[in-house]
């Protein structure tokens, strides 16, 4: 039986430092199961996310701008720190120290509390102070190597693996575990994360080919980038593409039979690049010939792992998604109207929702001082000066 609607976080309060896709989209993952998350922007350019990023980035958080290079800037910050839980910053290696935001410092006034850093290389080795942007980090990790139809075609994603898979996950990864541990010892830790660090403990696939034949494929040469005609995409004749991943011999014999090719089965995965090479062009003049809706219509109810490529408006309202509540419209009072991707973490006990919009630089300014002690004078003084805004 379910337990009441109760977020799983709540209770737990963390500050956001952080800037841009990483750390601010790990955060609001926090946010999204029930922590109290604000998020802290200096005086000046702040968060300097575009709006539309800033948006779906920064949901279900408070907003506070506060000057922490001055040092009643720094004392504000260490008032929030001994009822925080959590701490997320992302400057560049050595900034925090300046700032009296690290972990030694704000230690001293919350034990438990936990400090993560997420920086391009981490806070040691010989890149630690450069600067650095999703595909660098993949550059380095071996990760866009690996992308690409061919070693003259590689591939930029528009989808950031290195910043959401490297950054934003492996960070929420530290920081539960940093926390269950806080709450059983009252002790909590410093979380140092690289981006380029999480994204080489992610790049399994390739790792496996090299340890099994002493370097990698060349891109679009591996299993599971193009060297096998069972497993890509083919254009249809309207423009459109299918994804084909039967990898299977059970979804391989579904396919063959249902477009009426029983002469492709035994080229499944027979381990001869040439006759690959041949059956692709084979699938591609097939799925050339007819538009995508033809093919759909025909595998409807087929079980051959055969799906259309879809556009991102079309995912977000396909009865998939939909049923899942991952895809929820609401309208920002500064940003406009946003498609928002809900939580993926489903669970019993808990209903995910949109409790604030991204906000506003220093939107909630005055509402987090009071609770962090500050009277009416002191929130009008730190105004005054430029302080906290």
């Amino acid at each position: 039986m379910d337990t009441p609607n109760t977020a799983p976080l709540a209770g737990i309060k963390v500050l956001d430092l952080s800037r841009l896709l990483p750390g601010p989209l790990g955060a609001q993952y926090l946010a999204d199961l029930g922590a109290d998350v604000i998020k802290i922007e200096d005086t000046q350019a702040g968060d300097y996310a575009p709006p539309a990023l800033r948006a779906v980035c920064n949901r279900n958080k408070r907003g506070l701008r506060l000057d922490l290079k001055h040092p009643d800037g720094q004392a504000v910050l260490a008032a929030l720190a001994r009822k925080a839980d959590v701490l997320i910053e992302s400057f560049r290696p050595g900034v925090s120290a300046r700032l009296k935001a690290d972990y030694p410092t704000l230690s001293r006034y919350n034990p438990r509390l936990v400090v993560c850093s997420i920086t391009g290389y981490g806070q040691d080795g010989p890149l630690r102070d450069a600067a650095g942007h999703d595909l660098n980090y993949s550059a380095y990790a071996g990760v866009a190597d690996q992308m690409g139809c061919g070693p003259d075609q590689p591939a930029l994603s528009n989808l950031p693996v290195a910043d959401i898979l490297g950054g934003s996950l492996t960070a929420v990864m530290g920081i539960l575990a940093a926390l269950v541990d806080a709450q059983r010892t009252g002790q909590g830790r410093y979380v140092d994360i690289a981006i380029a660090d999480g994204l080489l403990a992610g790049a399994v696939v390739p790792l496996a080919t090299l340890n099994a034949h002493g370097d990698t494929r060349a891109a679009g040469g591996d299993t599971l980038s193009g060297a096998l005609a069972c497993y890509g995409q083919y254009r249809a004749q309207d423009g459109r593409y299918l994804a084909v991943a039967a990898l299977e011999p059970k979804f391989w014999d579904t396919l063959c039979r249902r477009i009426e090719r029983p002469e492709l089965l035994p080229l499944h995965r027979d381990g001869d690049p040439d006759r690959q090479a041949w059956l692709r062009s084979e699938l591609q003049a097939l799925f050339a010939s007819r538009p995508l809706a033809h093919w759909l219509d025909l595998l409807e109810g087929a079980d051959c792992c055969v799906s259309p490529v879809l556009k991102l408006s079309e995912s977000l309202a396909h009865p998939q998604f939909t049923a899942r509540g991952m895809v929820q419209a609401s309208r920002h009072p500064a940003y406009g109207l946003a498609a928002q991707i809900a939580s993926p973490v489903k669970m019993s006990g808990f209903q995910f929702a949109i409790h604030r919009q991204a906000p506003l630089p220093g939107e909630h300014t005055t509402q987090v001082l009071r609770e962090a002690g500050y009277d009416d004078a002191a929130i009008a003084s730190l105004a005054e000066r430029g302080i906290a805004l």
